[in-house]
């Protein structure tokens, strides 16, 4: 279904000159596709910008090209020391001279056939390579290029410097790209004509051939107009998709909701808090949301300990008040017990029905869950990813609630819309997002924020310390449980790694066993689902009073008498994850610490890292902070979760193209919802080229 005049960018990359099989697979390596079954496509490859120039535009005299410099000289040949025969260690040496010294161009295992013919003892020559100096002699390995005075012309100036892999020739990607770059059709323009003229942009395929042809280092700026006319239509693409994706979403089937208040106020009762004034604005938001005929699409954001459990399950009641079912998904089962152990007591209080579907729900169980989805005796569901799988069938799900929404993808959210006809979706994350990438990831969704903490949380002090202190921090731990504390004990892998110099879950809770007795529990990721729970709930009954954890308890889970978690080699985690795993603590009204173990010396940036997290709390400020120590890329995990991720686009740089992305693409839908203007049929070429295929599917369902 995709247009015939972007083949050309779709063929495999196989089918440019010189690139067979086996260079598929290792460009596949290359552009971020190392497990992909089929080669990457030529759009791809033109995708893979160069990230420095070399610049052979220098031309010093041999005596005065500097050490370590890219050079070009013009060099007269005077002779050849060729290698003894049978030393293949000793090189072959080109000794030629200008007029203002003598250099030696060196080769190791020389073809002396092609030397002689490259370079002919009396000729003229240009060579371009890295100029080296031994006890006051000029010396060039290698060099990179040999011209004739005739040939000049070849030698470019300015070479673009790509990221590379193994098995893979500099020349070789060189003239893949050229040929990819050669093939570009002529396509129509998508941008507004004024936007490229108030930018200095050129055309697409223009932009595409400076950026791979750069005449100077500047064209390779994130700020250059070439990159950022490549990142704007990285942008647009994205915006355009989650516009249409909500435009599609509301257009399908909204139902205004009106509760009763038969529910709600008793789960308001039984509360052993009252709301904070944030929780009462995302629930006006909400509330406006259901009543109005549209499908709600909102995302609140809340740090961690804000509430937001508690604003979903109001959220609930007024659809289940309406007479519809509510379902929460969460990504693990270990959020979905939390859950279920925070919302039961309320639930009960209210009168609601409540059940639980995860992998472990089986045989009777499991059909239990499902007849009273079906017949609607449920009103509650708490689960997994099991959630959306077939089978799974409701009476009426009016409200979806997706929790820690950057563990799954736009499809997954799609496919448990889908088991409603008119879902409300309310999404949850307490990763705090930076602006820029709430438009990124987020772009189709309303945002409400949760900006206090719970009347009577305290602050959390936070300390960095050296892991030569481990023993005071022990001792600490053994004084701290002796009085009654809870700890976390948090480290990064399971086990033993030789690569890695970091202490595993398994062996620190075996030295604390050894120091501390059997009141250290363990818990991570390998372990049964059984022996999780049992371990989590040991760690709340006060069974044990140390809990050493791989970062399985990053999110959502709730001791709210912990208040030690100390963080084994701190330095080798990012911000938000450091801020997530502080917040296991201080979630009741004792004073809590996080000590942050590091393994000196620190790099710049776990420097910036840990003192970021001893001078804020605040989840907003330090998300802030890790989108400009890490870029956008990384923040949220894309690359792990399959968020969608930039290939051109950094949000350090490109910010301001971000809102104007956005507002253009709402304009676009407002005006032209089937994209069917000459623009439309170029928008809908940009949403292939950027790979939104989901979106011009839409288009075609309707």
């Amino acid at each position: 279904m995709r247009p015939p005049i972007l083949d050309p960018l779709f063929r495999p990359v196989t089918s440019l000159a010189g690139i067979g099989p086996k260079l598929g697979v290792t460009l596949r390596r290359l552009v971020g596709r190392p497990d992909a079954d089929s080669d990457p496509r030529i759009i791809e490859l033109l995708f893979h910008l160069p990230v420095s120039v070399i610049d052979r535009s220098r031309r010093p005299g041999i005596a005065e090209a500097p050490e370590g410099a890219v050079v070009t000289l013009k060099v007269r040949v005077d002779r050849h020391q060729t290698a003894p025969r049978g030393n293949r260690r000793v090189p072959h040496r080109v000794y030629c001279h200008d007029e203002t010294g003598e250099i030696a161009l060196t080769f190791f295992h020389a073809n002396e056939a092609w030397l002689g013919r490259t370079l002919p003892v009396g000729e003229t020559r240009y060579v371009s390579g890295q100029m080296e100096w031994f006890n006051g002699r000029a010396s060039m390995i290698h060099p990179d290029y040999i011209v004739s005075e005739a040939e000049l012309d070849d030698l470019p100036l300015i070479e673009p410097v790509y990221p590379m892999t193994a098995g893979l020739a500099r020349k070789t990607l060189l003239r893949a790209i050229d040929s990819a770059l050669a093939g570009i059709p002529d396509l129509p323009e998508w941008l507004e004509p004024a936007l490229s003229d108030e930018r200095d942009w050129s055309n697409f395929e223009t932009a595409l051939d400076i950026a791979h042809n750069p005449q100077s280092a500047g064209d390779l700026e994130p700020v250059s107009p070439s990159r950022t006319r490549l990142a704007y239509d990285e942008l647009l693409a994205g915006q355009l998709a989650l516009a249409l994706i909500r435009a599609h979403q509301r257009r399908s089937a909204g139902r205004p909701r009106h509760g009763d208040d038969r529910i709600r106020p008793r789960i308001l009762a039984d509360l052993p808090f009252s709301l904070t004034d944030s929780q009462r604005s995302a629930l006006a938001d909400i509330d406006g949301d259901l009543e109005a005929p549209e499908r709600m699409l909102r995302l609140l954001q809340g740090d961690v300990g804000s509430g937001k459990t508690i604003v979903a399950l109001l959220a609930a009641a007024a659809v289940i008040e309406s007479g519809a079912q509510a379902a929460i998904m969460a990504p693990t089962e270990l959020l979905v017990r939390q859950h279920a152990r925070t919302i039961a007591p309320l639930a009960d209080a209210a009168g609601l029905s409540m059940g639980v579907l995860t992998g472990r729900e089986r045989g009777r169980d499991r059909e239990t869950v499902i007849a009273g989805l079906g017949d609607g005796s449920i009103d509650l569901l708490i689960g997994t990813h099991a959630l959306f799988q077939a089978g799974v069938d409701f009476h009426d799900l009016g409200l979806a609630v997706v929790d820690e929404q950057h563990r799954f993808g736009v499809h997954q959210r799609l496919a448990l819309t889908a088991k409603g006809g008119d879902t409300d979706i309310l999404v949850m994350t307490a990763t705090p997002i930076p602006r820029t990438l709430v438009l990124t990831f987020y772009g189709d969704m309303d945002v409400s924020r949760l900006t206090e903490k719970p009347a009577g949380r305290r602050p959390i002090e936070t300390r960095a310390m050296p892991l030569t202190r481990l023993d005071e921090v022990v001792a600490r731990i053994r004084s701290s449980a002796a009085s009654g504390a809870k700890a976390y004990w948090v480290c990064p892998l399971i086990e033993e790694s030789e690569a890695l110099d970091v202490a595993a879950a398994e062996d620190r809770h075996a030295a604390l066993t050894a120091e501390l007795g059997d009141r250290v529990g363990l818990i991570h990721g390998r372990m049964k689902a059984a022996e999780r729970d049992a371990a989590m709930a040991g760690f709340v009954a006060g069974d044990t009073s140390i809990l050493v954890a791989t970062t399985v308890v990053e999110v959502g889970v709730d001791v709210s008498d912990a208040t030690i978690m100390v963080i084994e080699h701190a330095e080798r985690f990012g911000l938000a994850q450091l801020h997530q795993l502080r917040g296991r603590v201080g979630r009741g009204d004792k004073p809590s610490v996080c000590l942050l173990l590091y393994k000196p010396p620190l790099g710049s940036i776990a420097r910036d890292r840990l003192k970021i997290m001893r001078e804020s709390e605040d989840g907003f400020v330090i998300a802030e902070e890790d989108l400009r120590l890490r870029g956008g890329g990384e923040v949220l995990g894309t690359r792990q979760s399959g968020m969608p991720g930039f290939r051109i686009a950094d949000p350090a740089y490109h910010a301001d193209l971000m809102e104007i992305a956005r507002n253009d693409a709402r304009t676009i839908v407002d005006t032209d919802p089937g994209l069917a203007s000459p623009r439309g049929q170029a928008l809908r070429l940009l949403l292939y080229i950027f790979g939104r295929d989901e979106a011009v599917r839409l288009l075609r369902a309707g």
